[in-house]
């Protein structure tokens, strides 16, 4: 018999099948002022986060940027996901984001996607209450109304809400791909674990490396 289905996560991108979906780059986690660290003593932000920040503000930031910039200029989809309430007081959301204190309510500021990552146009965001896109959410039936095949995903964090997306996506049938520099966690240790532990559901790849391909499918 014949097999009509990809025999290999590491295929270069289709443009006219693609999405970049950025996970959970929002005011609420991915800005020092957001409400994820209200009240915490300095020292203490410094200890946790300030790795971090310093990180994500001198790499992985201006690497979305540029992924978000290239896909625009190709045409390509470029997607969002933020946590959000449905409601005010977030009793729609997870058991797990209310065991873990997590309630951006709809319509705050925590819920917008930070100000160097904005959206354009009609890009479309996706609110969600679960770690996973995949559960709390319709971004399937998006994606399928627009002929998504193949998922490029960057975001944060890359050992939680982005390991359960690609884990999720690849069940689902999409061809996944990570940019591995465009995705940031608490720890370059959690990171390189993450990733090595996801490697067998997806294509990994740097941005340089992606955005060499993007412009190859060109020529």
């Amino acid at each position: 018999m014949t097999q009509d289905h990809p025999t290999s996560r590491d295929l270069p991108l289709v443009p006219s099948q693609t999405a970049l979906l950025f996970i959970d780059v929002q005011k609420f986690s991915a800005d020092p002022q957001g409400g994820e660290y209200e009240g915490m003593d300095p020292a203490h932000f410094e200890e946790r986060y300030g790795w971090f920040f310093r990180h994500f503000s001198s790499e992985t930031l201006p690497n979305m940027q540029r992924l978000q910039s290239a896909f625009r200029r190709h045409g390509i989809e470029v997607m969002y996901t933020v946590i959000e309430s449905l409601t005010r007081d977030g009793r729609d959301r997870s058991l797990d984001y209310k065991i873990t204190g997590f309630n951006v309510p709809r319509g705050s500021r925590d819920a917008e996607v930070i100000d160097a990552l904005a959206p354009d146009g009609d890009e479309i965001v996706i609110p969600k209450t679960s770690s996973s896109v995949f559960i709390s959410t319709n971004i399937d039936y998006v994606l399928r109304n627009l002929g998504v095949r193949q998922l490029v995903i960057s975001g944060l964090l890359t050992d939680q809400c982005v390991d359960s997306a690609v884990r999720d996506a690849c069940d689902l049938g999409y061809l996944v791909t990570v940019v591995t520099d465009a995705c940031a966690t608490h720890s370059s240790e959690r990171h390189e674990g993450s990733l090595r532990l996801n490697r067998g559901y997806c294509r990994q790849i740097t941005t340089d490396a992606l955005l060499a391909e993007l412009d190859r499918n060109e020529l």
